[in-house]
């Protein structure tokens, strides 16, 4: 028997990326068009899984580092978007994004899921 735990799911994107590139070369038009129908696809794929949201979460800005040394830094990584989903498994967890407008029609190109523990 499995029980049912929360999860964070956080979105990747590689910045320097290919997915990245593309969207760079669109036209603003194709930018708005391609965001119009993403918009629409994430608020469609919230809707389908809303009793798996724990926290709709949201877009993560731009990052700083503070290092044991105690210098705060900027830096890019690949963390783009996060939210919290609740999942019997750690497996169905990930599942839930499988085919994520994020992915299919926005730039992220990955969703990595851990479980919260505590």
């Amino acid at each position: 028997m499995s029980v049912e735990t929360h999860y964070l799911a956080v979105f990747t994107s590689d910045k320097t990326g290919p997915k990245w590139r593309a969207w760079r070369a669109m036209s603003e038009a194709e930018q708005a068009e391609t965001a119009r129908r993403g918009v629409a696809a994430v608020a469609a794929w919230e809707e389908a899984h809303r009793d798996s949201i724990v926290f709709q979460g949201g877009p993560l800005g731009p990052t700083k580092r503070i290092g044991d040394d105690g210098a705060v830094t900027d830096m890019v990584n690949l963390l783009t978007v996060f939210m919290v989903v609740r999942a019997d498994s750690h497996e169905a967890a990930a599942r839930l994004f499988e085919n994520h407008p994020h992915m299919s029609i926005f730039v992220c190109d990955g969703v990595e899921v851990m479980p919260v523990l505590g």
